[in-house]
Parts: structure tokens; C-alpha cells; sequence
């Protein structure tokens, strides 16, 4: 099992949706989980703990490393990664940075439909298809949680 699905597995019937999940460094690994409240609530650190605690025993039960490894689990910060249609019309109205093939672009969050998003580029508009986007996150932070 691919250790995103796992951690999905384990953590989606806690309320928690898994936004990324990676794996950095030689020897000794480090897992990078981000996480967001399914209800939408801020991330509080109890939160965070729980998740690192139901995680950290997934990990140890699938012994997916042949050395030691430090899990690291954390809110989405305000670098949050926009991964559905969803996550666009949440933080609609606020700047994103994306990556498509070959280029990376700065808009503010327009138009949200379930297979593109339209971004305004200065005076021009641009709609990408979200199968297209490589990668996207948010520019900004709003001043109220969403």
C-alpha cells in the first residue's frame, strides 16, 4: 500500500483529509504529512498530535523503511496545496501559484467549475483545466480562517 493511501485510511475516519504526504532525506527519513479538518475547522494542535500518534503506529505496523525514519505532521501553512475543485472555491477570491507543463504562473482564484478553474492574471483571465495542473497552492493567506 502507497503510504498516502495509508495514511487516508487511517486518518479520513477522524475527520482529518490528508493535502500531502512526503518522503525526504537518505539514511534516516523524513515523513512530511499535511493535514486539514474535514469540517473545516482550523487545525488545532490536538489535532495535529492525534494524527502524528494514529499515523505513527500505521508506519510502525507497515515497516515501510529499512532505517529509522522521523514523521513530522503538520496544518496546511500558508503555503496550503489546492488539489480540487473544491479547495479552489474555498480560497476563491484569494492568489494561488500554479505549475503547469512547463510554466509557473500567479493568479487570483476566479471561477471554479468541477473540471477548470479560471484565474485573473493582471487585466487577462486564464482557464486551466484542473487534469492540467501539475501543482498548485495558495500566494496568500486569508485574513479569516475558510
Amino acid at each position: 500500500m502507497e503510504l498516502t493511501q495509508a495514511a487516508q485510511a487511517v486518518l479520513e475516519p477522524l475527520g482529518f483529509e490528508v493535502l500531502e504526504l512526503t518522503v525526504s532525506g537518505r539514511g534516516k527519513r523524513t515523513v512530511l504529512l499535511r493535514i486539514d479538518r474535514l469540517d473545516r475547522q482550523p487545525v488545532a494542535m490536538a489535532d495535529v498530535e492525534l494524527a502524528s500518534r494514529v499515523f505513527g503506529l500505521e508506519l510502525d505496523r507497515l515497516d515501510p523503511f529499512d532505517s529509522p525514519f522521523k514523521l513530522e505532521v503538520e496544518s496546511p501553512g500558508p503555503q496550503r496545496p489546492l488539489l480540487t475543485a473544491e479547495h479552489f472555491r474555498r480560497f476563491q477570491g484569494l492568489a494561488a501559484k500554479v505549475q503547469i507543463t512547463g510554466e509557473t504562473f500567479k493568479g487570483v482564484i476566479g471561477n471554479v467549475s468541477d473540471e477548470a478553474v479560471t484565474f485573473a492574471i493582471g487585466t487577462a483571465q486564464r482557464t486551466v483545466a484542473l487534469r492540467d495542473i501539475d501543482q498548485a497552492r495558495l500566494a496568500e493567506w486569508p485574513e479569516t480562517h475558510r
